[in-house]
């Protein structure tokens, strides 16, 4: 069993900031649960370009609103609280929150809590796992 407070990793090392976002990351690849689990704040008036090729996310935006617009076809789809975005096809997407966001992010396969977007908005594989 384990059981992770939001307070106990604010101000750790698995409390990344990344500029337009900060990312509390609460489950990890060294927790040996096959995906990963954060919670993220995504800043108001902000655009993220995003690309996960080597993992699929989920996310579901419990504060805020915003949109995510797919780079393949510039399809905007309208995000707000209550709402949950899959990228099941390693999207390259840009997040634009209109306001403050909030929103829990599932990773597969699960990141080690050292990542952040590359020049082009990629999280590494890495396989660097701390030990628990």
């Amino acid at each position: 069993m384990k059981v992770v407070a939001l307070d106990d990793v604010k101000g750790t090392e698995h409390d990344v900031d990344g500029g337009n976002w900060v990312s509390r990351r609460l489950i990890l690849k060294q927790d040996d649960m096959g995906y990963s689990v954060h919670d993220t704040l995504i800043k108001a008036g902000t655009e993220t370009h995003i690309w996960y090729q080597n993992h699929l996310e989920a996310v579901y935006c419990i504060e805020g609103e915003g949109e995510v617009v797919t780079i393949k076809d510039n399809k905007v789809w309208p995000i707000r609280k209550d709402m949950l975005y899959a990228l099941d096809e390693h999207d390259e997407h840009l997040l634009r929150a209109r306001t403050d966001m909030r929103m829990i992010c599932v990773f597969n396969p699960p990141i080690t809590g050292k990542e952040v977007h590359d020049e082009n908005g990629v999280y590494p594989v890495l396989e660097e796992v701390e030990s628990k």
